[in-house]
């Protein structure tokens, strides 16, 4: 698994409905999984922010090429690249320790 797919169903929720779109129930819309590209796109970054926010994690930035969420830190070539890297590391951390608890704070 990719860190964008780990991303859209770990932290945003998502299902993959077919080969190539995932279904965000909450917004009950299609998204097309070449559209999605968080590590490239600042906005689709910022919805890993939104999210990861709501479950309590507090996010801070160098603005450039660095993103922290509580004590995980991780940088990128882009703010994009960093938020996403970051984000991925929530859940390889969380996963090796205790996936459950993740979970439990995820959803």
């Amino acid at each position: 698994m990719t860190k964008t797919e780990s991303i859209a169903r770990k932290i945003l929720g998502w299902k993959l409905n077919r080969w190539d779109r995932w279904y965000d129930y909450e917004k009950a819309i299609f998204i097309q999984t070449s559209k999605f590209q968080p590590e490239k796109n600042l906005d689709h970054a910022m919805l890993i922010v939104d999210r990861l926010k709501k479950f309590g994690f507090s996010y801070t930035t160098d603005g450039v090429s660095e993103a922290c969420f509580n004590d995980v830190r991780a940088s990128g070539n882009t703010l994009a690249e960093a938020i996403t890297n970051a984000a991925h590391s929530i859940i390889e951390k969380d996963s090796t320790v205790d996936s459950n608890k993740l979970w439990r704070q995820l959803c």
